[in-house]
Order: C-alpha cells, then structure tokens, then sequence
C-alpha cells in the first residue's frame, strides 16, 4: 500500500513539473529532441541561445537575471 501511494506522488510531482515549465524551457527541450545545433554566448547584457534544425531556426536572448527578453523562430522550407 505505502509504495501505490509513493509512485502516486511521484507522478503527480512529476507532472506539476512539466507544467511548471515557461514556454522557452518547452521551445528549448522541443529543440533538443530534435536534434538541434545550439549555441550559447555570454554578454554583457545577459545570454544569446542560437538553436537551429534543418526545418527551424530558434534565438533567444536572456538577461542578466535569467529572464527571457527576447525569443524569435523562423520556419525554414526548401522553397527558397
């Protein structure tokens, strides 16, 4: 009975965490399952990522403080 209701929290935990998540930690993670090249650059101002597939480019900037001030994604075709 203890180890029903220990894997019960421990999904539930689990789950809030997911949903606990910013939409730039979804972008980020949804980046790297797909394979992505990222790059990180420390500035002055904070923190660049440069993420990209062959189908999307993703970058992101941070401030000092971590916050997210800047997140731009372009779909990339094979029209160009």
């Amino acid at each position: 009975m203890l180890t029903g209701i220990f894997l019960a929290v421990s999904v539930t935990s689990c789950r809030e965490k997911n949903e606990d998540k910013t939409e730039t930690e979804e972008l980020i993670d949804e980046m790297n399952r797909e394979g992505a090249e990222v790059k990180y650059k420390e500035t002055e101002d904070g923190t660049k990522i440069k993420m990209e597939t062959d189908d999307k480019k993703v970058k992101i900037k941070t401030d000092e403080d971590g916050n997210t001030t800047k997140v731009k994604v372009k779909e990339t075709s094979d029209d160009n």
